[in-house]
């Protein structure tokens, strides 16, 4: 199949993949745009892979204040060099992340980081509710581990749905922008600040 230069414009439109990364995509499955994008997507998470370990300390902090001033969020996105921090895809993203965690009100940046006790608190909670279902016991706890996996999928910032696109989680977006970028890139640390809370 002849791979047209709008076929490949498309592609990288959609993906933000390099022109010859495209183009190559493109022609290893027949010009369909759909397994292009999937093969661009495995090979992002391969670069993602393989620059997990190098160091980041180079980066930005980006702010967000919600219109009204009455919430703000502070953020800090680190990466390896100083060159790929001033580019505008990485600033962007950080301001969407910013933006997203003023939406969202993540408690934590990973499951990791989340504090023992309120996992905890929230297990008891379930626990209660399936026990005053009825449930049997053996069925109890399959329906408290499902529903911590849930509550932890929505409090913790890298798991949960990008706000501006719902098909995708703030890892998914990170690891897109690990491989566009061609270095490693972490959210350090954020603070999300709110007025009479």
């Amino acid at each position: 199949m002849n791979i047209t230069s709008q076929m490949v414009k498309d592609l990288r439109d959609k993906t933000g993949a390099g022109m010859m990364d495209c183009k190559k995509a493109l022609s290893e499955h027949a010009g369909d745009m759909e397994k292009a994008i999937d093969f661009l997507r495995q090979k992002g998470l391969a670069v993602a892979a393989k620059r997990a370990g190098r160091a980041t300390s180079e980066g930005v902090i980006e702010t967000y204040i919600h219109a009204g001033g009455k919430l703000g969020v502070m953020v800090e996105l680190n990466c390896e060099t100083d060159f790929v921090a001033k580019t505008d895809g990485f600033r962007e993203f950080a301001r969407d992340v910013a933006m997203h965690i003023a939406a969202a009100n993540p408690v934590s940046l990973s499951r990791d980081d989340i504090a023992a006790d309120i996992v905890e608190h929230e297990k008891q909670i379930f626990v209660q509710q399936a026990i005053e279902s009825g449930k049997p016991a053996n069925i109890v706890d399959k329906m408290v581990t499902g529903k911590i996996d849930r509550f932890l999928a929505e409090v913790c910032l890298l798991e949960q749905q990008f706000v501006k696109n719902p098909d995708k989680s703030i890892q998914d977006m990170l690891t897109e922008l690990i491989g566009k970028m061609g270095e490693n890139v972490s959210i350090r640390r954020f603070v999300r600040f709110q007025v009479g809370v």
